[in-house]
This record gives structure tokens, C-alpha cells and sequence, in this order.
């Protein structure tokens, strides 16, 4: 795929799932609870143990679109993308990593706060600027910077739930990054994969239904 359309399937699923672990688990048996709920854009942080097999794994899973978070350098980029990653997610923004991304025809969400390294990762090439932690600042802080920068895709990430996932996305996130209000430790460790999936179904639910 190119770089564009991969682009446009995450824009078009407006949800990216983060999967981050502390200890091994059953990564591919999340995402499939991820994928029966509807949602199969899906990034594996570089915290993660086993990261690289693990994401090699998830690049043979039909219907997923993989990518990997917590990028920080070009290499890690470079190795996630060499065993399947189809975009990068970063919890800051560095030239190098978006820069190799790009040579890779891979699309980065580029992790940024201030309206100042928004802009800055808009001009380095970031096809999405990851707001993170967007709980943190909350909905307000959000469409005060987005007013101003109306030009810059925005994904919230950090304390997305479904409960005010409609609202991110009524006020102008292109998409969200979603983590351990679906996927955490204690619901993996349980294997308690009927839960992931009802999360990610109402979450499904909510973001389809908040134009």
C-alpha cells in the first residue's frame, strides 16, 4: 500500500487501538478481540516485550492494518517497518523518525502538546499530529489550539473512553488513539477478551455515530 492510502484507512476507521504491555501476553488474541469489535487499526508500543515478533505476528492477521507507538529514534522505525508496520506513532516529534518513515512510504502520527510543536510537526511532514496527553488538557485545551490551526489533523490520545469519544471527533479529531480504557494488563492477563471486544464495539459505536 502507498503511504496515501494507508493514510486514508486510518482517517476513514478514526480509531487506532493501542496495544501496550508490560509483560508478555497474548498480543494477536487482543487484536482479534479488537478486530470481532471493529476495529482493526491497531499500534504495538515499543514498550512492549517482544515487540518486533509480535508485530510480525500482527502483519499476518487478515484484516488488520499494524502499526507500532512509542517510536523515538529512525531505527526502531526502520525495524518495526522492516517486519511489517504500516505506520508509526510517536509520543514526541523528531525529524529523523518521520523523515524515515516517509522514505519508507509509511505515514507518522507524530506526537505533539504546544501549539508551537504542532506546527512544527506539520512543517517536518507529520501526516498526523498526535495531541498527547490529551487528558491531561482535556476537550477545551483541544479546540482552543485546534481554532487557531484549523489545517492541522489532530488525534487526541491518552483517556479516550467511549464515553467522550463523540466528542473529540464533534469537535474536529481526525481520529483517536485509544488505549487502556479498552486494552490493559489486568483484562489481558484474565484473558478476558469478551470485554475487549464490547469495548471496542461501543467505541465503534460512538465514533460512527458523533457526525
Amino acid at each position: 500500500m502507498t503511504r496515501e492510502t494507508i493514510l486514508h484507512q486510518l482517517l476513514e476507521t478514526k480509531i487506532v487501538a493501542i496495544i501496550r504491555l508490560r509483560r508478555p501476553g497474548n498480543v494477536i488474541r487482543v487484536a482479534e478481540a479488537l478486530l470481532d469489535g471493529g476495529v482493526n487499526a491497531i499500534e504495538i508500543t515499543m514498550g512492549t516485550p517482544h515487540v518486533f515478533q509480535e508485530l510480525e505476528k500482527l502483519a499476518g492477521l487478515p484484516g488488520i492494518l499494524p502499526g507500532v507507538g512509542s517510536v523515538i529514534d529512525a531505527a526502531s522505525a526502520r525495524q518495526a517497518i522492516s517486519v511489517g508496520a504500516e505506520f508509526v506513532v510517536t509520543p514526541v516529534s523528531k525529524l529523523e523518525v518521520i523523515s524515515e518513515a516517509h522514505a519508507h512510504g509509511k505515514p507518522v502520527l507524530s506526537g505533539a502538546l504546544t501549539p508551537t510543536e504542532m506546527v512544527q510537526a506539520h512543517e517536518w511532514g507529520a501526516d498526523v499530529v498526535k495531541l498527547f496527553p490529551a487528558a491531561s488538557f482535556g476537550l477545551s485545551y483541544f479546540k482552543a489550539v485546534k481554532a487557531p490551526l484549523p489545517q492541522i489533523p489532530i488525534m487526541p490520545t491518552g483517556g479516550v473512553t467511549v464515553e467522550n469519544a463523540s466528542e473529540w471527533i464533534r469537535n474536529g479529531a481526525v481520529c483517536l488513539g485509544i488505549g487502556g480504557s479498552i486494552v490493559n494488563d489486568k483484562r489481558v492477563e484474565e484473558e478476558d477478551f469478551e470485554t475487549i471486544t464490547r469495548l471496542a464495539r461501543s467505541m465503534r459505536e460512538a465514533v460512527d455515530h458523533a457526525d
